[in-house]
């Protein structure tokens, strides 16, 4: 009992932080890609993300690393509505880095996790406690407060990171909900995440355009963008794997509040980085207020870190395997 204990502890530990620093190598490659570079396609890069996911699993299984189910009929009917949440999370989350600063982006960003919360209690019945409560409310008054004096506002911007929080939200509750039921396993959701919606965003970016103007963008001979193009794409597979270990480890809940704990340094970072940051008093006050709420929730969620609880029967030998396999 007491090793099964370590060994769990210890997988949420390393879960948190492979999703955090993940999390945060991403938004700044993607920004850098999007803003610096001025690539023209927020929805080819996230092509280029399912792209990367899809070869490397498939690879993966090919080789014999890892296991997951095979396409079936019903594989579709047992992953749904992942797919589409899954298509809507990405593309929402790119079109609003490219559209507005780091610091607004990180700061609208914290509306996920009062989503997820609500989320969490009507979709899985979790409620959270009213410490947690107090902390997610002060982190959405300080973005609210960053909002009001935003002086680099953009409305389309604003209504792609409040609909990538609505999708994170419910990408994190539901994908909660299908790693419980255990019928795709975690490299299955992910497989099949980017399968099924890989063809229909290639289909959007030809019929918007994008794909045209993607193949006329002069840095293709770049070899920094090229690099970092590669990167986004790449890192795109492994923040979708650390999310998957961090909420099978943790909670929805969890997975998103660290996902915004990240954004404490990305908040800073961006007023650097990308060039767009417009400096204000209560702007960067707002900003602050919020990322306070960030770093109180993480003080009481670990100091009220509940002693895991000792499954009714061992676990299979596959699943053994598997956990042995991830913390190598």
């Amino acid at each position: 009992m007491f090793k099964f204990k370590q060994s769990l502890v210890f997988m949420q530990v390393v879960s948190v932080l492979g999703y955090g620093f993940s999390s945060l190598m991403i938004t700044v490659v993607n920004k850098t890609v999007l803003t610096s570079f001025n690539f023209p396609s927020f929805q080819v890069l996230g092509i280029g993300q399912m792209l990367a996911t899809i070869f490397v699993l498939f690879l993966a299984r090919a080789l014999g690393y890892i296991d997951f189910p095979g396409l079936e009929r019903s594989t579709f009917q047992k992953i749904c509505p992942l797919p589409l949440i899954y298509i809507c999370n990405m593309i929402f989350g790119l079109g609003g880095t490219k559209q507005l600063s780091l610091p607004m982006f990180t700061a609208l960003r914290r509306f996920s996790i009062l989503m997820t919360m609500i989320g969490e209690y009507y979709i899985l019945g979790v409620k959270a406690n009213t410490s947690v409560q107090l902390s997610v409310y002060t982190m959405i008054v300080g973005a609210l407060l960053a909002a009001l004096n935003d002086l680099a506002f953009n409305l389309e911007g604003y209504v792609f990171i409040l609909l990538n929080d609505f999708f994170t939200a419910a990408n994190g509750v539901y994908m909660k909900q299908k790693l419980d039921s255990k019928e795709l396993g975690k490299y299955g959701l992910m497989y099949y995440n980017s399968l099924f919606m890989v063809v229909p965003a290639i289909l959007a970016a030809w019929f918007t355009g994008d794909i045209d103007k993607s193949v006329q963008f002069p840095h293709w001979t770049s070899t920094l963008f090229l690099v970092q193009f590669a990167m986004s794409c790449f890192l795109g597979f492994v923040l979708s794997y650390s999310v998957i270990l961090c909420t099978y480890y943790n909670s929805a809940l969890t997975t998103t509040i660290i996902g915004c704990l990240k954004n404490i340094s990305v908040t800073y970072l961006g007023m650097m980085i990308g060039g767009d940051y417009v400096f204000s008093w209560l702007n960067f006050f707002g900003l602050n207020l919020s990322v306070l709420g960030s770093l109180i929730y993480t003080w009481v969620t670990f100091r009220r870190k509940a002693e895991p609880v000792e499954p009714k029967y061992a676990p299979l030998k596959e699943e053994q395997d598997n956990n042995r396999l991830l913390i190598v």
